[in-house]
């Protein structure tokens, strides 16, 4: 049996967007182009891969089975066609989480990853979909699970992270804070908590109990919004330069530290070389600068990293 590949893609987009509709739209087909498509490959399988309803549109169960492998044939029929037509492209590198500055390390390892075309997710599930269609190579930023299947990620940099605060704020003088100092003051975010995992993670882990959101217009705007009020603070990588906002106070965490995780994240199965080469430049950027140094004895993370020693010995 011959899979058509178009066929197959048509049929991933589907299953990915649930909607014909928006599933045609992003190969920039017509509706009933991309129903044909399906209707024929579910006519080689001899098997309906979507219930079609008034609900909307559902994977069956020979459909939820059909996806993994699926994903991994246009990706490898994709990567032929690189390899054959355009084997010198660059790697095409998103990152997101742009209120923590991901291009100050992707910046260091760059230069030694080969040719780089560097674009701008808006979030993870974005990202995530981005690399499974294959618009991108690779990306960059914190990635928590669970993770679509195709995906795998390796971990570049754990971050300590600082409390940024009022001038005014009540613990505005300390020299260093507990984390559960902050527990009677206000976590201010850039989005919605729960699209924001580490901040979401900490207000539950420290009984955070007053939180609030703003709109992400930047880290001027974001930190000028934190210090108007001095019952408000947030979190910010330390090694993130600040802007100059008047009144804005950093104090490293204490007791224990929080660490912020950086992440390569990429498609498995991708055969483009600039990913080995990314990787092994990260890899090396972080033994040299220690980026990976984690005890559990005085440190916090979310989800201690499961590629990474856990026996309370700083690691370098």
């Amino acid at each position: 049996m011959d899979l058509d590949v178009a066929q197959v893609r048509a049929f991933v987009r589907t299953a990915e967007e649930l909607h014909f509709g928006r599933a045609a739209g992003t190969l920039g087909i017509s509706q009933q182009a991309l129903s044909k498509r399906i209707a024929r490959l579910e006519s080689l399988l001899g098997t309906e891969l979507f219930q079609r309803g008034g609900n909307g549109v559902r994977l069956t169960e020979a459909g939820q089975r059909f996806l993994p492998p699926a994903r991994q044939t246009v990706a490898a029929a994709d990567t032929a066609v690189a390899a054959a037509i355009d084997k010198e492209r660059p790697l095409h590198v998103d990152v997101w989480g742009h209120l923590y500055a991901p291009m100050r390390t992707l910046a260091q390892v760059a230069g030694r990853a080969g040719e780089l075309a560097l674009g701008h997710g808006r979030d993870l599930p974005s990202v995530t979909t981005a690399l499974l269609n294959g618009d991108i190579d690779a990306a960059f930023g914190r990635v928590h699970p669970p993770l679509p299947d195709g995906l795998a990620h390796r971990l570049v940099r754990l971050e300590p992270v600082d409390a940024v605060l009022s001038a005014d704020h009540p613990l505005a003088a300390e020299p260093a804070l507990r984390p559960g100092q902050l527990r009677d003051s206000t976590l201010w975010a850039p989005s919605a908590l729960n699209r924001l995992d580490f901040l979401h993670r900490f207000a539950d882990r420290f009984d955070i109990q007053n939180t609030a959101t703003s709109v992400n217009l930047g880290p001027a705007h974001f930190l000028a919004e934190v210090t108007a009020d001095p019952r408000r603070f947030s979190l910010m990588p330390a090694d993130v330069p600040l802007p100059q906002v008047p009144g804005l106070r950093s104090l490293p965490l204490v007791d224990p530290t929080p660490l912020y995780a950086w992440s390569l994240l990429w498609r498995t199965g991708n055969g483009h070389p600039g990913l080995n080469s990314l990787a092994a430049a990260c890899a090396e950027e972080a033994g040299r600068s220690r980026w990976l140094e984690y005890d559990p004895t005085h440190d916090w993370l979310p989800e201690p990293p499961t590629n990474h020693p856990r026996n309370g010995s700083k690691q370098h």
